[in-house]
């Protein structure tokens, strides 16, 4: 067993992978596998490998000015690319696991589709993804060797591997959407699983094929999830009752999960796995809140039966499509201004409180800086999500 999980980390199978769907690193990166050099027609691109760097200029110091160990630092690796049909498809991939489809899809889904799944969708992706970044900051496995893997991503180089909570949020919001409608919505399950595992497995795949994760990485990502939403099933009628609880629930939601970023796993560098968890527990703080204002000042009415209702899928036509979309973009609009400018008062509140010069970036790393601001912009992005929304739609004759 032992031996069977160390060669799942060797990333010479994640560079192998990488070769058998034709990208490749170049010449003065590493040797071509076989020894097979470029085609001419081959085109080279420039992305991001890490490499240990002695130390970081302006990176944040720990709050006791303690010095910790560099972070990996980005380099410009040059690779090449064989099969663009399989680049594509994996990058494309790789975004459907990324924060800008779930800031789209989520809000998509409670203002188009059906608030009954988004407030699931959104609750067990916010439990998943907490696992899945602690996880990774306690056990610090490393990412793949560059070389050999050739490394496609910039962003998260700083991150430990394991768990691909890219692989866990995938699977989460797919097999969550499917157990969810299953009772709720008449469709051929069979389809509805296919894509589910279609949707998931391009997600994992392609966390190999970027070179971030190793195949243990995105093994441990799944089964994790898996045994959550096993654990946690017989709750989720729980997750229904939330708008209905007593007064003092918007308390302890703000409050516990403010705790649980503020006293984050500490790195033994700066990487940005604190400000994303604290911007997704915010973002599920404030779509609970949310619901329970709708609830509580009664501005939604209440389902005529109870749930879950069986219905048929409505056929998509063109005025739906137009009145969704038009939705779409009035909410994102007002929710980008809503995160603007919460945002840019919070930063003065704190810069002003702790006497930070205004200019100074590096100072939103700080942890007195970094969890509240964060907090308090994504909360209100949930909570404006969920309530100020509907009612802009309301009052502009949307719904």
């Amino acid at each position: 067993m032992a031996e069977l999980l160390w060669s799942l980390q060797d990333s010479q199978i994640v560079a192998r992978f990488q070769r058998r769907c034709g990208l490749f690193p170049a010449l003065d990166e590493g040797p071509q596998e076989n020894g097979a050099g470029p085609p001419e027609d081959a085109t080279r691109c420039s992305e991001v490998g890490h490499r240990r760097a002695a130390s970081v200029k302006g990176g944040a110091e720990p709050p006791n000015g303690l010095r910790r160990a560099a972070p990996p630092q980005a380099y410009v690796q040059k690779y090449i690319v064989k099969n663009y049909f399989y680049y594509y498809l994996f990058r494309f991939s790789a975004a459907l696991g990324q924060e800008v489809f779930y800031i789209t899809f989520l809000p998509f889904t409670h203002w188009n589709i059906d608030p009954y799944l988004s407030r699931r969708l959104v609750m067990i992706w916010v439990l998943v993804m907490y696992v899945g970044q602690v996880t990774k900051d306690i056990l610090k496995w490393p990412r793949p060797s560059s070389p050999p893997v050739v490394k496609l991503e910039k962003r998260v180089i700083a991150e430990f591997g394991m768990p691909s909570t890219h692989a866990m949020a995938a699977t989460a919001i797919s097999f969550t959407l499917l157990i969810s409608t299953m009772d709720r919505y008449q469709y051929p399950f069979a389809l509805g699983l296919t894509m589910a595992m279609v949707f998931s497995g391009l997600v994992c795949l392609s966390r190999l094929y970027t070179g971030m994760h190793t195949v243990l990485d995105v093994l441990g990502g799944v089964l994790i999830t898996v045994f959550l939403i096993v654990l946690t099933y017989p709750a989720w009628t729980l997750i229904d009752c939330l708008d209905s609880a007593s007064p003092l629930f918007p308390v302890c939601v703000l409050v516990v999960p403010f705790f649980l970023c503020y006293n984050y796993p500490v790195s033994d560098y700066y990487s940005p796995t604190r400000a994303d968890t604290t911007t997704i527990l915010a973002a599920g703080a404030g779509v609970a809140v949310g619901f329970w204002i709708n609830h509580f000042f009664q501005l939604v009415s209440k389902p005529a039966e109870s749930l879950p209702v069986i219905q048929n899928i409505p056929p998509l036509t063109t005025d739906m499509l137009v009145l969704g979309l038009t939705k779409f973009i009035v909410g994102i609009v007002l929710i980008l201004l809503v995160r603007q400018l919460v945002q840019n008062l919070s930063l003065q509140v704190l810069y002003t409180w702790f006497k930070v010069v205004t200019r100074n970036k590096e100072a939103r790393r700080r942890l007195e800086i970094e969890v509240p601001y964060k907090f308090v912009t994504y909360t209100s992005v949930g909570i404006c999500a969920t309530t100020f929304v509907p009612m802009l739609h309301r009052f502009l004759g949307l719904l």
